[in-house]
């Protein structure tokens, strides 16, 4: 059974920043690619960044292109959201997903999944970190 396990959300003001790590346990690292999601209130949740199994290759969100950044250490089972110059409208709660290489081999196809697409295309998530940006 695979887990994910979410931290470094919390409350941050306009222009700060948060790095959110998301500790995987139960499959090797290799075989799946992973991303981060977010849902605000009210909001379908959305894809924010997509890694691809090695690490080489990412997607994001038009929204936050140029202030996150997604990588990910297979050593330790890791991958991480370094999110800078956040917006009150970064608030949301952030979800780690993962999806099995022979259903999403690359992050482009994670990361272009609508709400009801992913409901159904990811196979694992974590439970969420808040995030909540004041102005």
């Amino acid at each position: 059974q695979l887990q994910l396990v979410e931290s470094g959300g919390g409350v941050v003001q306009a222009g700060g920043s948060l790095r959110l790590s998301c500790v995987v346990s139960g499959f090797p690292s290799d075989v799946y690619t992973i991303g981060w999601f977010r849902q605000a209130p009210g909001s379908d949740r959305e894809a924010v960044s997509c890694i691809d199994r090695g690490g080489s290759s990412t997607d994001y969100a038009d929204s936050v292109k140029g202030r996150f950044t997604i990588s990910r250490d297979n050593a330790k089972n890791t991958v991480y959201l370094q999110m800078n110059s956040l917006k009150p409208e970064d608030t949301a709660v952030y979800y780690c997903a993962v999806a099995f290489h022979q259903r999403i081999t690359t992050p482009q196809e994670m990361c272009i999944m609508t709400h009801a697409e992913s409901a159904i295309g990811i196979d694992y998530w974590g439970k969420g970190t808040l995030v909540t940006v004041s102005s």
